[in-house]
């Protein structure tokens, strides 16, 4: 643990840390692919997985830390980082058609990566806040996740639009 303390693999702390690397591998899958496309409508996205890896490692540091040790001069994520995701998504969401029906995964490889992230996120977080009250962690981070996983639905859907394929719609009748 940053901070010296010794503690099993198996502590909440370095699972917690753990499921966020594997979260940040998902939006680097994402990264890469998005890369390969050579598609100059996805540059500010490239821009925007670059940046949330770096704040995922942030986060990381976060969950890592003793609880005796000050983050105070340590990398970490803050409301900042949630109002930015919070301007991705209002950006991203503006070109989208307005959502009327829940929308099954898939359209392309792209958003299905995207949608990964997000499930992972989603799975990250309700981890998280299954060990709050033991290792009392700041609520930014439950925040920025929340966040995050919305941010990464709209990314999906996104790709999907600027790669022209259709959306599924769910159908409970099918």
């Amino acid at each position: 643990m940053i901070g010296g303390k010794r503690v099993s693999k198996s502590h909440n702390k370095v699972s917690a840390f753990g499921q966020v690397d594997e979260l940040n591998v998902l939006v680097g899958s994402s990264l890469v692919f998005l890369k390969n496309l050579k598609n100059n409508d996805f540059s500010i996205l490239n821009d925007i997985l670059i940046k949330i890896q770096n704040e995922l490692f942030n986060l990381g540091n976060m969950l890592a830390i003793d609880k005796n040790v000050s983050l105070d001069n340590m990398p970490k994520i803050t409301s900042k980082s949630i109002k930015q995701l919070e301007d991705n998504i209002n950006y991203f969401n503006d070109s989208l058609e307005e959502l009327n029906s829940f929308i099954l995964p898939g359209g392309n490889e792209l958003s299905i990566r995207l949608h990964k992230v997000r499930v992972k996120c989603r799975k990250v977080e309700r981890y998280i806040v299954s060990i709050m009250d033991q290792e009392k962690f700041d609520d930014v981070i439950i925040k920025y996740l929340n966040r995050m996983s919305d941010l990464f639905f709209v990314l999906a859907r996104y790709a999907i639009f600027k790669l022209k394929d259709d959306e599924l719609k769910w159908n409970p009748n099918y």
